[in-house]
């Protein structure tokens, strides 16, 4: 059993079988349109955004597994925000604003990777990342948004995607 791993940067869930992707798969004479939908079924939830894609092939026996490195948190973060990189100085340059719909879809979008068990602990991680970079929520601090999830007063807005979040 001999492993090969090919490196792909492909739009999440917009990879072609034209080139470059195609001929990288079909050099292990993959089915390329198979792997291709593989690669678009695992990555729509990252839809318009650049990721690395790690296709991981079985020379012998020609299995295939797909790996998805989504972008950082703070890449999805700033990219929502329309903000071209991080403030340098955070805490009194803000690059950008979001509001918490844009917050709440980029929780979706890393739900697998966050540890988080509810959407709102998840949110209220990224609400402190943008902080961070330089990004309010609601042109608000990190520490008042947060005590506004803590009140409920967004809960109507997390109502809306709990059953997303709860499908991960």
């Amino acid at each position: 059993m001999v492993w090969r791993t090919v490196r792909l940067k492909v739009k999440g869930g917009s990879a072609s079988p034209q080139p470059p992707v195609g001929p990288a798969i079909a050099q292990f004479g993959l089915d390329v349109n198979e792997v291709v939908n593989k690669i678009n079924e695992l990555t729509k939830h990252l839809k318009d955004f650049e990721v690395t894609v790690l296709l991981h092939v079985d020379t012998d026996s020609r299995s295939y597994r797909v790996e998805v490195r989504s972008p950082s948190s703070s890449s999805l973060l700033l990219k929502m925000a329309g903000a071209s990189g991080p403030s340098g100085d955070p805490a009194h340059k803000k690059v950008g604003n979001l509001s918490i719909e844009d917050v709440i879809k980029v929780a979706l979008m890393k739900k697998n990777e966050m540890n988080s068990r509810s959407l709102k602990a998840a949110v209220k991680c990224l609400v402190s990342t943008a902080s961070t970079i330089g990004l309010s929520v609601d042109n608000k601090s990190a520490k008042e948004v947060i005590k506004l999830i803590d009140e409920g007063f967004y809960d109507s807005v997390f109502l809306k995607y709990e059953d997303e979040w709860g499908s991960r």
